[in-house]
């Protein structure tokens, strides 16, 4: 079962809270939470995926920990972003090694 979040109202509340909602209840809460649909663990595959082929780091590394407690190990991770390389840049898969090395571990 997906996680209740709260990053969106810890860090945005104040300055913009109908952003914080939309994040907390609609993406995280709705969305993420349609388990029947596609698992938790494959859900981060994909926003693994998607993010790291946008350069989106901040939010990479935060989706890293998430699917690290969904399940994705530390050589998947490692795979995710090798397959990815040769679709997104050999410079973002460098940053996204980066990140799983600070989530992981070596």
């Amino acid at each position: 079962m997906a996680e209740k979040q709260t990053a969106g109202r810890d860090n945005l509340g104040q300055l913009a809270p109908k952003f914080a909602e939309l994040n907390d209840d609609v993406l995280f809460g709705e969305v993420w939470s349609r388990e029947s649909k596609l698992n938790l663990r494959d859900r981060s595959m994909i926003t693994i995926a998607s993010l790291m082929t946008s350069g989106s780091f901040p939010q990479l590394k935060a989706h890293f920990q998430m699917g690290k407690a969904h399940g994705i190990t530390k050589d998947e991770a490692v795979e995710i972003v090798t397959h990815l390389a040769f679709y997104a840049g050999w410079p973002k898969a460098w940053s996204a090694m980066a990140l799983i090395k600070e989530v992981y571990g070596e």
